[in-house]
């Protein structure tokens, strides 16, 4: 099936034979999903392509590419070994980050070949990882700390965040508390396991006048559906027995949700290393909505949060973030100053032109010079 579809720079990278302005290379990319639905290709690859006006198609190791880009879930049994083209792997987690003796380290391969996610039985799911980077001409990343574990294995490697525009949608501008005060969370099933650290802290601030409201899907897939799949709100009602909030998932009424609350958390177990080096991307996102947030003292967090001028807004343990929560309840003006703060350097420092640039110089350091292309999505409709 063809579609038709519309980082770190190093500057001391040569650049090879350019693709003339006006032709283009045949260019596979291995998605999330054959749908291009899932936010890892939407606000990836998929999004650079539109703008760039790129026709790609869905990629079959058995086929001839110029260009291979490869998302997060493409086949680590496979594509190391593709004899044609440049490749671009698109490795957003920390997956290098986690000892192999971890348990979901260990049970890795095997569940990405019983998902049908591999198709060659690879017990070893880091070895795959490693070897894939090897292949790569670049790997893309989502935070520096990543970059520096993959350098062992690619030279290449480019900091590249998501493209967030089509999410955003509504921005919050009034910063007046409702009461209930409203905590807002949002996220996918997969990450409700972080958000449960938070729950200690609202057990110890049971007297105060809170609401939790969690923006995510109904159901999370388990070890890569394997073991089918788990009620959200199960899971939220153990942890959250006082109650909370639910709202389905959907593009079209998120940032409403979560900019009806007065504050967004974004709690992180900061023992585990591969949510720890997570990006700053959940991050950008609230803050292009206009939210004041507070998040876990996650390196990519502590940065941006400095950046923007309020590091006691970073918290490293539950008194950290009671006392974070405590004095945003109680000041409006600290909660809007920080919200103004946090938009204007999600707009500038990580804007979608700054973004674009950074995946125009990852394509040039392997010698195709797609940012010269028109910018604009493409209006070709996928063909057969």
């Amino acid at each position: 099936m063809a579609v038709q579809h519309s980082g770190e720079v190093d500057l001391a990278a040569p650049l090879v034979a350019k693709v003339p302005l006006g032709s283009y290379p045949r260019i596979g990319y291995s998605p999330y999903s054959p749908t291009l639905s899932p936010p890892g290709d939407r606000r990836r690859f998929v999004s650079y392509a539109r703008k760039r006006n790129l026709p790609f198609e869905i990629a079959d190791p058995k086929e001839k590419y110029d260009l291979v880009v490869l998302s997060e879930l493409s086949d680590i049994s496979v594509w190391p070994d593709y004899p044609h083209g440049k490749m671009v792997y698109d490795l957003i987690d920390s997956y290098l980050s986690v000892p192999r003796t971890r348990l979901k380290q260990l049970l890795r391969g095997p569940a990405w070949y019983l998902a049908g996610r591999n198709r060659r039985f690879q017990v070893d799911f880091l070895s795959g990882i490693r070897n894939l980077c090897r292949r790569s001409d670049a790997v893309v990343c989502s935070a520096p700390e990543q970059r520096t574990a993959i350098e062992g294995y690619c030279r290449n490697v480019h900091v590249i965040l998501d493209f967030q525009g089509m999410v955003v949608g509504h921005a919050k501008s009034d910063y007046a508390a409702h009461s209930p005060f409203r905590l807002g969370w949002e996220g996918l099933p997969s990450n409700l396991s972080q958000l449960v650290r938070i729950a200690p802290v609202l057990r110890a601030m049971a007297q105060r006048d809170l609401d939790l409201h969690v923006v995510t899907d109904a159901f999370q897939v388990r070890l890569a559906g394997i073991l089918g799949k788990a009620d959200s709100r199960k899971l939220l009602s153990a942890h959250f027995p006082s109650g909370y909030v639910f709202h389905d998932w959907d593009e079209a009424t998120c940032s409403d949700i979560i900019t009806s609350c007065d504050l967004a958390v974004i709690p992180i177990d900061l023992g585990d290393p591969l949510v720890r080096g997570k990006s700053v991307n959940k991050l950008l996102l609230l803050w292009r909505m206009g939210m004041p947030v507070i998040a876990a003292a996650t390196p990519a967090y502590c940065e941006a949060m400095a950046g923007v001028g309020t590091p006691e807004l970073a918290c490293a343990n539950d008194a950290e973030w009671i006392a974070a929560i405590e004095r945003m309840m109680a000041d409006e003006q600290m909660r809007c100053e920080a919200a103004i703060r946090g938009r204007r350097y999600a707009e500038t420092v990580y804007g979608p032109d700054a973004i674009l640039a950074r995946w125009d110089a990852m394509f040039a350091s392997i010698g195709f010079d797609f940012g010269r292309q028109s910018d604009g999505p493409s209006e070709q409709k996928a063909a057969s």
